[in-house]
């Protein structure tokens, strides 16, 4: 039999600890999940998660990259499916805090990444989520869609209500409503960057 390259070999064991820790994150939380118990459903060993992720905080950061980035994926399909960029760009945003109801989003990123990593506003996919933002605030300032300021500025402005949105909504008692308010609101503050709103 073949030997299998190295690199193969490594992302099947990062994928097998990251597949396994994500379930039990999403099922009992950071804090109970057992790191014997995933790395045993996994078919591995606490030596394997150190060398791959240092500790269990590593791989929880793991784990929310990949959560991440396909919240990223699912949120470009949101936005090229609309009927042009500016409804696409509030079919987005929208959908981003929407996304805060869902449990397992709720659970590893809302609740206990900010417990276990501290500051959202501070994780490295920030600024990922910022530089997407801002280019699609710049497409639309060169449409002429939107009044004029700053890029940037209105990128970072957006992403930490949002950002405070989704917070707000996974510790509500009420999250279907709080997310309906929230919702709301981010709705008129994005309605009220259009330039015909503006000059009416």
């Amino acid at each position: 039999m073949a030997h299998r390259p190295r690199a193969e070999m490594i992302a099947e064991t990062r994928g097998k600890l990251i597949a396994a820790a994500r379930k039990a994150f999403g099922e009992v939380g950071y804090a109970a999940a057992s790191m014997d118990d995933f790395t045993a459903a996994a078919g591995l060993t606490r030596g394997a998660l150190y060398h791959h992720f240092g500790d269990k905080k590593g791989l929880l950061e793991a784990v929310i990259e990949q959560i991440d980035a396909e919240m990223g994926a699912r949120l470009a399909e949101i936005s090229a499916a609309a009927a042009n960029p500016w409804e696409g760009f509030v079919a987005e945003c929208v959908a981003y805090v929407e996304m805060a109801l869902e449990p397992e989003i709720q659970r590893i990123l809302l609740l206990d990444g900010p417990a276990v990593l501290g500051d959202p506003s501070t994780w490295p996919n920030q600024s990922g989520c910022i530089a997407s933002l801002t280019r699609s605030l710049r497409r639309l300032l060169d449409e002429g869609t939107i009044a004029d300021a700053d890029a940037e500025a209105m990128a970072r402005l957006l992403n930490g209500a949002m950002l405070e949105a989704s917070l707000w909504i996974a510790n509500a008692d009420d999250q279907e409503e709080t997310s309906g308010r929230a919702v709301d609101a981010l709705r008129a503050l994005l309605d009220g960057l259009l330039k015909s709103k503006r000059q009416a």
